[in-house]
């Protein structure tokens, strides 16, 4: 659930988290009861947002696998005009390192393989089935007999 309902709200929390972060010299602080973790990274800063409760370590492990992802993919040229150019391996990347607040993934490497990783042309063992009507068919009286064969065996 989003925290922050209103795109006005939501717009209030980032120009103050812009602000208190701009002042600040470290990594982690505590801002409108969230754990924020951030990271200057060029002319970008990338922040990771977590409950009260969450574990800090973890979050900053977040935020540095986003960095050093994009640092792969985007070839050490994180700023803002190349993160704008290649949002889709932007949106990719965090993608691979959060799904619904859940952490899947904080080895760079592996999420910037399977960002740049082509889909499979063919998946084995699928090769040559035909998804027509009369293929579907054909599937469905292979079931068929095989099903009896297999029942009359008992």
């Amino acid at each position: 659930a989003n925290p922050y309902p209103t795109l006005k709200e939501q717009k209030a929390f980032e120009k103050g988290l812009m602000d208190k972060t701009n002042k600040q010299s470290g990594d982690v602080i505590l801002y409108d009861g969230r754990v924020v973790v951030y990271k200057m990274e060029g002319d970008v800063m990338l922040y990771v947002v977590g409950g009260a409760d969450e574990n800090e370590i973890l979050l900053f492990g977040v935020v540095l696998a986003l960095r050093d992802s994009l640092a792969i993919l985007l070839k050490n040229s994180t700023d803002k005009r190349t993160l704008i150019e290649n949002y889709d391996l932007v949106s990719l990347a965090i993608d691979e390192i959060v799904d619904d607040g859940i952490i899947l993934e904080v080895d760079p490497v592996v999420v910037a393989s399977r960002v740049t990783r082509p889909p499979a042309q063919d998946v084995v063992g699928v090769k040559g089935i035909e998804f027509s009507e009369q293929g579907i068919m054909n599937a469905w009286e292979l079931l068929k007999t095989k099903g009896v064969e297999r029942i009359r065996q008992f």
